[in-house]
């Protein structure tokens, strides 16, 4: 099983570029899925979600904690044992089928791409409320192009600037966390009201009741969307089992801290019910304390989120590109100027859709999972050949990541609002897709791995707590069909990945048709 195309994996020839300190550290790991989850939505977004369930939001919270580190360590167990630039998509091959990992990488690209949009547009329009004279195309421009050039940069540098960016932020949460509990003990003086008047003056615990907590699991359950990067990035970390094994534990118990403690301390000091707690609570709670120019600091700690966010997501739509390609489902010009990629035993990647075995087979229905005994062939026919492969930036992939960040600035400007709120309605929900997949890829593939003895981590609470993980996930999706203004966001990401499963099947269609006349 263990063959030595297999077990090399993709991008472990350090020989073309001779320096391992170029590669991912674990700290950079950590520091990225730390800087990834704590992204503008946190800061944006949890006071009205707090608006919507009151101080019951901390259910909500805590639901949507334990089903985000749920999925986290089932992707980290199988980033682990089978480290992969394509994450969830090479897993889901492998575990489900073909068909799958076509549908979610490009469904979790395509998301990207209008997240890039969403994050660039975002941060030029604070800049603008800086200094109004610069117009806001050339913000996004000169983003664009900064943030494109450290993606460029070899896997080290970009994660060390990352790091340093997602600092910023864990500094801010942490600064935050610090000022709140000497307002809720008095040590800082400040606090207008009680924290019994603020916990249960204003309507009580629940004031919204189930419905509450209901609606403002919905509008919390995306702010976790992120942490799976480091999954990605793991595929070019210096020891990929041992610094994925590090990074998720370290990550785990801070995002707790960090998101839940948060909450805890806006419930005490703001009315769940005023206008403080739903447009800025972190800046309320700031300038509660007397700190100088709190809004202008807030601002600031938004725009570093948005523009970590943004780099972190052209690695991360630039590698899901890259290996769907190497993978035989994109274009092979994303690999770079290696050459077509082939298996290890010099299958071209481009000669069916179907199945590659680890001997070299190629079947002619892609339908159905890897064979037991062929889970790693998946993995290794993504690192046979490009300049991953070589140890070196995908850079043809990063510069179209780049292009189309400049693109979907444009519709986020252009498109009719109409049009524009479809797109963003499938973004928001097609995080708990991508979640789907990596639950049931985990589940089909633990066996195998437990077989393997390759385990680095083990997901808890084997093997109810996966089918826990669905049944709430289907829970989630059953309060959308009920909310209006959840309802369209589930239409629209079961549109968009039905269109993308369609595309799948035409691609297949067209391509055994084309074999069968080869």
């Amino acid at each position: 099983m263990r063959t030595a195309a297999t077990t090399q994996g993709p991008g472990r020839d350090r020989g073309a570029t001779g320096a391992t300190g170029k590669r991912f550290k674990t700290r950079h790991l950590s520091m990225m899925a730390l800087g990834s989850a704590i992204g503008a939505g946190f800061f944006l977004g949890t006071g009205v979600a707090v608006s919507e369930a009151g101080p019951a939001v901390l259910v909500s919270y805590v639901l949507a904690a334990l089903l985000a580190i749920s999925v986290m360590y089932a992707l980290a167990e199988l980033a682990a044992a089978l480290p992969s630039t394509g994450s969830f998509s090479t897993y889901a091959e492998a575990g489900i089928g073909r068909w799958a990992g076509f549908t979610v990488g490009w469904l979790y690209w395509f998301t990207l791409i209008m997240v890039l949009g969403m994050e660039i547009t975002g941060a030029a329009g604070i800049f603008v409320n800086w200094f109004p004279a610069v117009p806001q195309w050339t913000v996004a421009l000169v983003v664009v192009v900064v943030l494109g050039g450290v993606n460029l940069l070899a896997a080290g540098d970009f994660g060390e600037v990352e790091a340093w960016l997602a600092g910023i932020k864990v500094f801010t949460i942490i600064a935050f966390l610090a000022i709140g509990i000497g307002l809720v003990t008095g040590i800082i003086p400040g606090r207008p009201e009680s924290v019994v008047d603020n916990v249960l003056g204003h309507g009580g615990w629940a004031p919204n009741g189930l419905a509450g907590i209901a609606v403002g699991l919905l509008a919390i359950i995306t702010s976790f969307g992120g942490i799976e990067i480091v999954t990605i990035a793991a595929a070019e970390s210096e020891e990929p089992q041992r610094a994925m094994g590090r990074a998720i534990r370290s990550v785990i118990w801070r995002i707790l801290v960090f998101y839940v403690g948060s909450v805890i301390l806006m419930i005490c000091l703001l009315p769940w019910n005023s206008e403080e707690m739903r447009t800025n609570p972190f800046a309320s709670v700031l300038d509660m304390a007397g700190i100088p120019a709190v809004g202008r600091i807030m601002e600031a700690v938004v725009f570093i989120a948005l523009v970590s966010a943004f780099s972190a997501n052209i690695y991360a739509s630039s590698r899901m590109a890259y290996s769907l390609s190497a993978r035989g489902m994109g274009a092979r010009w994303l690999l770079g100027g290696a050459g077509v990629p082939t298996s290890a035993q010099g299958v071209p990647a481009e000669v069916s859709p179907g199945v590659r075995r680890a001997d070299g087979i190629v079947g002619t229905l892609d339908d159905a999972p890897v064979d037991e005994d062929d889970v790693r062939s998946v993995v290794a026919h993504e690192g046979a050949s490009g300049d991953l492969s070589r140890g070196r930036t995908p850079r043809r992939a990063v510069s179209v990541s780049i292009a189309l960040a400049l693109v979907s600035v444009g519709l986020n400007w252009w498109l009719p609002e109409a049009l524009l709120g479809i797109l963003l309605n499938a973004i928001g929900m097609s995080l708990l897709v991508v979640w789907l997949f990596v639950v049931v890829s985990q589940m089909r593939l633990h066996p195998t791995l437990v077989r393997d003895g390759t385990l680095a981590i083990r997901m808890p609470g084997w093997p109810w707590l996966g089918w826990l993980v669905l049944a709430g996930l289907g829970a989630i999706g059953v309060l959308m069909a009920w909310s209006p203004s959840g309802r369209p966001q589930l239409i629209g990401v079961a549109v968009l990945t039905a269109l993308i499963a369609g595309l799948y099947t035409v691609r297949q269609h067209w391509g055994l048709r084309r074999a069968a006349r080869d």
